[in-house]
């Protein structure tokens, strides 16, 4: 190929890649009204965004992956913790940590309860927006799911999906196991397997035992009467019974999302049941 060759071929080269640019941002911008839900926008909402940005949320949080990457991000968070949780950590975020163990780094902002229900609102409307899987994974910080170093190589990666294949004919247990660690919203985000490790909610280490000492305690308000009817109430109805004390509930709510039964099938529900009823 000579000079005047490649000059041809490098315009006619651009030329194309110009015009492929310009048709799929056309064709993005044709689209982003169904995508993002725009006919869902209420004032309220557009209130919630202008919250997000008077307390420069994203100056440690992201959206979609932009921000700031001190914290987590937050573009599936109405859907991984719910309306409950969200607005009992934004009323007071110390009531969540122990300082003296975790190092409490989220700021008491003092919002207003209307500012507090319009971020949330506007947290749920971003969390419904059709991102297309992106982030690609969840982004952590310390004391989450995934260790923070491992983040962006291929141990953080596998760690934080940790979806392993499960057979037809496996284990209830094993079945459970894997929809611990897939179901949406996914129950790591809240829920560690360690003992002592406690995220949104409280470990799931030692369930089988606790859920037998709370059923034998004056102080239980559910129905069940035996270990895997208490573990099966807590997936289904999780308001029925609050731990006393606690900072999982707020208003007689619990923060455990109330939507499994519609997501789950009663047999889903029952290996759930007996992966957790195997945690001694």
């Amino acid at each position: 190929m000579n000079k005047r060759q490649s000059r041809i071929f490098a315009i006619v080269a651009t030329g194309i890649a110009a015009v492929a640019f310009l048709g799929l941002t056309l064709h993005s911008h044709t689209r982003f009204d169904e995508l993002t839900n725009a006919a869902d926008i209420t004032p309220e909402i557009t209130h919630g965004k202008d919250v997000w940005h008077k307390y420069n949320c994203i100056n440690c949080h992201t959206l979609f992956g932009e921000g700031a990457y001190y914290a987590p991000d937050l573009t599936k968070i109405a859907q991984h913790r719910g309306e409950a949780y969200l607005k009992a950590y934004m009323r007071d975020p110390s009531q969540f940590y122990d300082e003296q163990r975790h190092r409490r780094l989220m700021p008491t902002q003092n919002l207003s309860e209307v500012e507090i229900a319009n971020l949330v609102k506007f947290l749920d409307w971003v969390s419904k927006v059709d991102n297309q899987g992106w982030p690609p994974r969840p982004i952590l910080v310390a004391g989450g799911a995934v260790n923070v170093a491992a983040q962006g190589t291929e141990q953080g990666v596998a760690q934080a999906q940790d979806v392993r294949p499960v057979s037809a004919d496996s284990d209830p247990r094993a079945i459970g196991e894997h929809l611990f660690r897939t179901v949406v919203p996914v129950c790591t985000a809240c829920h560690s397997l360690q003992p002592g490790v406690q995220l949104a909610g409280p470990s799931m280490a030692g369930m089988a035992e606790r859920a037998a000492l709370t059923l034998a305690s004056p102080d239980y308000t559910g129905n069940a009467t035996d270990v895997e009817g208490y573990i099966r109430e807590a997936i289904v109805a999780p308001s029925a019974h609050l731990v006393p004390g606690a900072m999982f509930s707020a208003d007689g709510v619990s923060f455990m999302p109330n939507t499994y039964p519609e997501s789950l099938t009663d047999e889903q529900i029952d290996q759930l049941v007996a992966f957790l009823g195997s945690m001694k």
